[in-house]
């Protein structure tokens, strides 16, 4: 009976989480005498999230294992200047500019996941250092200069899928969605359904400008991939049980310290697309790039449901968090707003989150 009430408890929530979304972009239209919803800008909107978005993904594993990650932004921003590096300076061919990057974020998220699950140094305090010695990192590299790639490398960030593979897309989505609609019973259709018409009237929104943004592209294709890792694996199934219960977990078998290290592993590399990304979109590599994206991150996840206590929190929730952090970022620019009122409102709308999640949790018991 719990485990049906449950069921019927999330969609709501996710709902409501829309329904917040919509009020915003209302508010914002109205202000901004329908600026804001004009598909340029919505197209700009989800562009501009994009990097947040694919540090939220998979800050969101990283979270639900009961972990935290404040090196993720100057990370991203040291492993997109080291590749726009690779490219540009060394003249090496794209691939191996995109790849090594990746293999350089795998192995430094090792080390940082081997120091918090061997050594058990507390994950705050390995990424807060990590954040200042790849903060270091990134001026050394870079001397303070720009690194400008050429117009291949500006692709992933810059480019747009053509409209006929946008609806095709969106149309083979939709089939998925309204498929989960069908063998889903009561108020749980409704988010599937829900789904179903957001997904083409973004197809319709993206093409009525000049398509679908790569990274956007990029980013689903992360987005479904996690959450498939994260629940139709053991992998996912066992970092959810190490987040809800550890000492539980342990008992049950589960190897933590692996689980642990293969989850920063993952977003050692998460942060490498996300710097690639970022330095594509801009155009250039900065020695300031990334800085604060981890707040970002941590924030859209928070904001999409996941719980800073572990064990709990869906990637397309973080996806949406990112979406509400940017809307609000990009609202705000058009309203002309004193920049000092961005942070404000985030931090304060990051604190009710917080505050909904632990009083949610008491009210279940916990």
């Amino acid at each position: 009976m719990s485990e049906a009430k449950l069921r019927v408890r999330i969609p709501w929530r996710a709902l409501s989480m829309v329904g917040s979304l919509i009020a915003i972009w209302v508010a914002f239209s109205i202000t901004t005498d329908g600026t804001f919803v004009t598909p340029r800008n919505l197209t700009l909107l989800a562009r501009q999230m994009s990097v947040t978005s694919i540090l939220a993904v998979g800050m969101v594993m990283v979270i639900v294992a009961g972990q935290i990650d404040l090196s993720v932004g100057a990370l991203a921003g040291l492993l997109g200047a080291a590749s726009a590096m690779i490219y540009v300076n060394l003249g090496w061919p794209l691939p191996a500019a995109f790849l090594l990057p990746l293999v350089l974020g795998a192995v430094l998220g090792f080390v940082q996941g081997a120091l918090v699950a061997r050594l058990r140094i507390p994950p705050f305090i390995v990424t807060l250092g990590g954040m200042l010695i790849f903060q270091g990192a990134i001026l050394g590299t870079t001397g303070g200069v720009s690194v400008s790639p050429a117009r291949p490398y500006l692709f992933v960030g810059q480019a747009y899928v053509p409209h006929a593979l946008g609806w095709a897309g969106a149309g083979l989505l939709c089939v998925v969605l309204l498929y989960k609609a069908v063998r889903a019973t009561g108020p749980a259709r409704l988010p599937w359904i829900g789904l179903a018409v957001f997904t083409i009237a973004f197809a319709a929104l993206m093409n009525a400008y000049q398509g679908v943004p790569f990274p956007v592209l990029l980013v689903l294709v992360l987005a479904a991939a996690f959450t498939v890792l994260a629940k139709h694996t053991a992998f996912g199934r066992h970092l959810y049980a190490i987040g809800g219960n550890r000492e539980a977990a342990f008992y049950s078998g589960i190897n933590i310290d692996r689980h642990l290290i293969a989850v920063f592993t993952l977003m050692g590399v998460m942060a490498g697309i996300a710097g690639i990304v970022l330095t594509a979109r801009v155009g250039s590599a900065t020695s300031d790039a990334g800085r604060m994206m981890e707040l970002d991150a941590i924030a859209a996840a928070v904001i999409g449901g996941t719980s800073l206590l572990g064990g709990q929190g869906t990637i397309w929730g973080a996806l949406l968090g990112a979406l509400v952090m940017a809307s609000l970022d990009n609202g705000m620019s058009l309203m002309n707003t004193e920049s000092f009122w961005q942070p404000i409102i985030k931090g304060i709308i990051l604190i009710l989150a917080v505050g909904i999640d632990m009083a949610s949790r008491k009210g279940r018991g916990h």
